[in-house]
């Protein structure tokens, strides 16, 4: 199974507030850090109290550098003196350098057991940091731990909820349409159709509630197979007459859902965290583009296009 990522859409936030509270508790004058990202490769994201951007950026490699050493052994690690240190290998001495840094710390960010991150503190001078400041920097990997534990348990449990809603949706539909398709008694019924789009909904409005962008993808993906799996007879028609050619944005998708189950603006717009006017705003270009002068009627549309179920 893939590796849910720890870095969603306020990851940056996330971490960008913990430098700021290690630098004030520390009286560490630099701070830096980063997560890693779902393709396990970590890079310095983040800095404060900086004065270039020789760090933003910089990947690190596990055993390599202060911060490579600590993915490595999973513990704070300071050293007095950066460019002179023995205890470290010095593969980044020139992003180091041109920040002018000497003293340095680094903390990891341990999630369920595994490194996601690390939080470096600097000097300028090569002096011995003391407790206040690696105290500090431990105190606030700490903090950011339980808000990437919190961040991850939802992200769980949001995938979790979107398998077993395509599940769902998969066993009402059952297999893909072939091209000699048509429907039969069960797949007819109104009722079970009303199951599928209302699934096919909830799982659009999911979507965009999951802060891993490639299982985003792999939602709406199933979403858009769905769609046009379950309006197999609409496109064969549509591929006789040289297709449909109309194209909508994904959120034109999920208001047209909304309105498909009967949602007004406002719920359309509370549902997909929305503003209302921006709901509306979608609904018209939808509309435009689909020739409809109704909601309902662009919903119709919307379905014979292989847009919705």
């Amino acid at each position: 199974m893939r590796e849910v990522a720890v870095t969603g859409s306020d990851g940056a936030v996330d971490i960008r507030n913990t430098l700021q509270r290690m630098r004030r508790r520390g009286g560490l004058p630099v701070a830096f850090g980063g997560l890693f990202s779902g393709s396990r490769q970590f890079r310095i994201s983040e800095l404060t109290g900086t004065t270039t951007n020789s760090l933003r950026g910089l990947a690190i490699t596990p055993g390599n550098g202060l911060g490579g050493k600590v993915l490595t052994m999973s513990r704070p690690i300071s050293v007095a003196d950066y460019p002179a240190s023995r205890a470290i290998s010095h593969e980044y001495d020139a992003a180091v350098g041109a920040e002018g840094l000497r003293s340095m710390l680094a903390v990891p960010v341990v999630v369920r057991g595994r490194v996601r991150g690390v939080l470096y503190g600097a000097l300028r001078q090569p002096l011995l940091l003391g407790d206040r400041a690696l105290t500090a920097a431990v105190e606030s990997a700490r903090e950011l731990e339980r808000v990437l534990e919190s961040e991850l348990a939802q992200e769980l449990a949001v995938r979790e909820e979107a398998q077993r809603l395509l599940t769902e949706a998969r066993q009402r539909r059952g297999q893909p349409p072939g091209p000699q398709w048509e429907p039969s008694a069960e797949e007819t019924d109104p009722a079970v159709w009303e199951e599928v789009r209302e699934a096919h909904g909830d799982l659009r409005a999911l979507a965009h509630r999951v802060p891993d962008r490639q299982l985003r993808e792999e939602i709406l993906t199933a979403c858009s197979r769905l769609a046009r799996a379950s309006s197999g007879r609409g496109r064969q028609r549509e591929h006789r007459n040289g297709g449909s050619g109309v194209e909508l944005s994904p959120r034109e998708v999920d208001v047209l859902a909304c309105v498909a189950s009967g949602a007004t603006n406002s719920t359309a717009a509370e549902r997909l965290g929305l503003r209302p006017e921006t709901v509306k705003s979608y609904l018209r270009s939808s509309m435009r583009k689909l020739g409809a002068h109704t909601r309902l009627h662009a919903v119709v549309e919307a379905r014979r296009a292989g847009l919705l179920p």
